[in-house]
């Protein structure tokens, strides 16, 4: 049988390109087909399958090591497989799509990654000025956005040491999503934050995610925090998904020693997100 690389003609790789790095605001397809990455004989992803739908909100859970931020890299073509292959809304992802498929997915690191000297209108600014938008329309979907995290626009002239943790975390989020990209990826995003606005910042981005209707994926060691922000939970453990499915599938059928004695290191903060998440 033909890999999807190879039955997928040039026309509909194009064509398929064009649907992720020229459209903006609906949301994509991920899927890992059989994808190897190794660091010398390490095997960090093996054989992976794994398929993320449209406008669906994963979680990726793991130890330190595991390589979830390596998933989140290989699809933004950070980094590439060793094997196997990464495709997006069907077709393969290929080496010469990579800067432009990096420019239409949003991307969120630990401790939002800001540039100290620019404002924070300037950090929001850099991609949008880069596809050639004008100062106006920048400005105006900056206010947007800000209102839409609950932000004050006097926040916009800024510089990001004049922001609290969770504000400018909240700015990274606004910059990754200032192009209306399809998809948004998030590595640790609440890692640096206080619990108070650690807890106030993850209410706000899961309204924001159910009401963008984009394909998103964090990256989080927190198991209640995934519960709180995504439907689906993933555990990645030597390479490969140890559980896959809903957060309540997680405490009553766990597949394996392994996630069961995951979920007790972490079972009360579970229970919490749940019954925070579960309608009275």
């Amino acid at each position: 049988m033909a890999s999807a690389s190879t039955a997928a003609a040039p026309g509909a790789r194009q064509c398929a390109t064009h649907r992720l790095t020229g459209s903006v605001g609906r949301a994509v397809e991920f899927r890992f087909e059989q994808v190897e990455k190794r660091y010398g004989s390490n095997v960090i992803l093996d054989s992976l399958t794994l398929r993320f739908p449209s406008a669906s909100v994963s979680a990726i859970l793991g130890e330190s090591g595991a390589g979830k931020s390596t998933l989140l890299r290989l699809l933004l073509g950070l980094e590439w497989p060793d094997r196997g292959e990464i495709l997006i809304d069907g077709v393969a992802l290929q080496p010469a799509q990579r800067l432009a498929v990096r420019r239409r997915i949003g991307y969120v690191i630990q401790e939002g990654g800001l540039f100290p000297h620019l404002t924070v209108l300037g950090n929001l600014a850099l991609l949008p000025r880069h596809l050639g938008w004008s100062a106006a329309r920048i400005r105006e979907r900056a206010l947007e956005l800000t209102a839409l995290m609950q932000l004050s626009p006097a926040l916009l002239t800024r510089f990001p040491g004049e922001l609290s943790g969770g504000q400018r975390q909240r700015v990274a989020v606004i910059r990754a999503l200032m192009s209306d990209p399809p998809a948004l990826l998030l590595d640790e995003p609440l890692g640096a934050l206080d619990p108070l606005a650690r807890d106030e910042l993850q209410a706000r981005l899961a309204a924001l995610f159910r009401a963008l209707s984009k394909t998103v994926l964090i990256v989080t060691h927190d198991l209640a925090e995934a519960a709180v922000l995504a439907d689906r939970l993933l555990l990645l453990h030597a390479g490969r998904i140890l559980q896959d499915g809903p957060p309540q599938q997680w405490l009553l059928q766990p597949a394996s020693e392994f996630v069961q004695r995951f979920v007790a290191a972490q079972r009360g903060g579970l229970a919490d997100a749940l019954s925070r998440a579960t309608p009275a």
